[in-house]
């Protein structure tokens, strides 16, 4: 049956993602916009934002191909490493579930008002929720992965014929006059070549509409702190809101990050934080900030592959921040940060050392490669 409430009660079954058939980005607006904060700063050569403009669907064409391909090589090594996670996890009797592969015959997602190159289910945490026995499917925020949870379909599907609820919120029409670009423009180091505050009209146009990933969300038991950085993410919390009223308590914290907070905090058991800095504790609810607080070490340089100037980097170096755990006094951590590793075991957490090489080509760690269905925990209050 499902049941997770929070990040840390022992981990009974989990969905991990896959990377089949992955080829390329798509770089047009909601891509830029997802990413721009490495884009702008961690990519060697640049042209700023690529911002191609939108085209309905079956239009002509009015600007270049944003398509940016990715070494098979890459590819393979995530493969490979997607299967050492999902073993490990096995070792440490979690069952796992894996979504559909994307057939490789099927390249673009489309709708009435655009069309993307289609991405595989790998960061699965991403447009899902999962709350107690409910499946909640966010909107999504990038079109390339506006059809990405129906390749988790047969397992959701199960959990619902065992009992679960299943809910999926409004599905946004994504036209470039969907996004609040606000963020963007007041945060981005580089900054567009193209003004993005005239965005292309469409005539499926509706305004901004709520777009929004699990991944935004801390889960506390019964609390749920919620980072918003957009009016999209705001609409998206609005409907949080009313659909979980009694059920739930939302806490909303403040451009903590640009979407999602778990590069930034993550709960490691009960009273206990994984940080990037103590600094995040000031945007924090205040019964937060009396947790105890593990802040992560400086990533090394030396702790990734060295990459080519057109080999895209779409994370922050702090990406393995993002662990995952087993239960409250076991971490899934990368191998390849030594010092994260002898700063949880100081602290007394059992690490457990996972390979993951290209995650900051491919946007994502532990946490965000997989989403708990079942974690033995409940609707506890931890923040009263």
């Amino acid at each position: 049956m499902l049941n997770s409430y929070e990040d840390w009660s022992p981990l009974k079954e989990v969905v991990v993602g896959t990377a089949r058939n992955y080829t390329s980005h798509e770089r047009e607006l909601s891509f830029e916009l997802f990413f721009h904060d490495n884009l702008a700063a961690d990519n060697p050569v640049r042209s700023e934002w690529y911002y191609p403009r939108l085209s309905p669907a079956g239009a002509r064409p009015v600007a270049r191909s944003g398509r940016q391909p990715i070494k098979e090589r890459y590819v393979a090594e995530l493969i490979e490493d997607l299967e050492g996670i999902a073993k490990t996890l096995e070792s440490l009797s979690v069952t796992v579930h894996r979504p559909m592969d994307i057939d490789a015959a099927t390249s673009k997602v489309q709708t009435p008002a655009w069309e993307a190159s289609v991405v595989p289910p790998l960061n699965v945490r991403d447009n899902t929720l999962i709350l107690g026995d409910e499946i909640i499917e966010t909107p999504p925020m990038i079109r390339s992965r506006y059809f990405e949870t129906q390749f988790l379909k047969p397992i959701f599907q199960r959990y619902f014929e065992q009992g679960a609820r299943w809910t999926v919120m409004p599905r946004p029409m994504m036209t470039d006059v969907s996004f609040d670009l606000s963020y963007a423009r007041d945060n981005t180091i580089g900054g567009p070549t193209e003004p993005i505050g005239d965005p292309q009209t469409s005539p499926y146009d509706v305004g901004f509409e709520m777009m929004f990933d699990g991944a935004q969300c801390l889960r506390l038991g019964r609390d749920v702190v919620v980072n918003i950085s957009t009016r999209n993410h705001a609409m998206a919390c609005d409907w949080l809101e009313r659909h979980l009223q009694g059920r739930f308590r939302i806490h909303r914290v403040h451009q903590l990050s640009d979407s999602h907070i778990d590069s930034m905090v993550l709960a490691l058991r009960p009273g206990t934080l994984l940080v990037r800095s103590e600094a995040v504790a000031d945007k924090l609810p205040e019964p937060l900030r009396k947790w105890d607080r593990v802040v992560a070490p400086p990533p090394e340089t030396n702790n990734f592959p060295h990459y080519a100037d057109d080999d895209l980097i779409l994370t922050s170096p702090f990406i393995d921040l993002n662990v995952l755990s087993a239960d409250p006094e076991t971490v899934l951590v990368n191998d390849a940060c030594p010092e994260l590793m002898r700063t949880l075991d100081r602290h007394g957490f059992t690490v457990v050392p996972v390979r993951h090489r290209h995650r900051r080509l491919f946007g994502g760690g532990f946490h965000c490669f997989t989403l708990d269905t079942v974690r033995e925990g409940g609707a506890e209050d931890y923040l009263s």
